[in-house]
């Protein structure tokens, strides 16, 4: 079911559990501001889900929200993911999902990070 970005957040989501310790994950990778796992349902042989630490809903709550600290170490985190799991060269994607149009299921903020085959372009219709 899609999410509504623009209610408040919800502590008893999936990743606020996982943050907690609740639901265990595949760690990536972790620090003060991010946390990285693999994803449970991949839709390419890389999928990798990067979050915020802080309690966000979306993309759209996070920017307006964050600290500038939380900003810069989560955009880091995603980066450095990237580039140690060897997807730089390769090419890798992202993507962010905020709200019902763009079926975005969990009310945290996450990033998608998609690699290991040719993607294709990306198509709206």
């Amino acid at each position: 079911m899609a999410v509504d970005a623009t209610q408040p957040y919800d502590d008893q989501n999936i990743f606020a559990k996982i943050l907690r310790g609740e639901i265990p994950n595949k760690t990536v990778y972790q620090d003060e501001f991010a946390l990285a796992f693999h994803d449970i349902n991949p839709q390419a042989p890389t999928h990798v889900l990067v979050i915020p630490k802080g309690a966000y809903v979306s993309w759209d709550d996070f920017s307006a929200k964050a600290n500038d600290a939380e900003i810069a170490g989560f955009v880091r985190a995603v980066g450095l993911v990237a580039r140690q799991m060897g997807l730089v060269e390769p090419g890798y994607r992202l993507l962010a999902n905020t709200g019902i149009n763009s079926h975005q299921e969990v009310p945290h903020l996450h990033v998608h990070l998609f690699a290991g085959q040719p993607l294709g372009p990306m198509l709206v219709r």
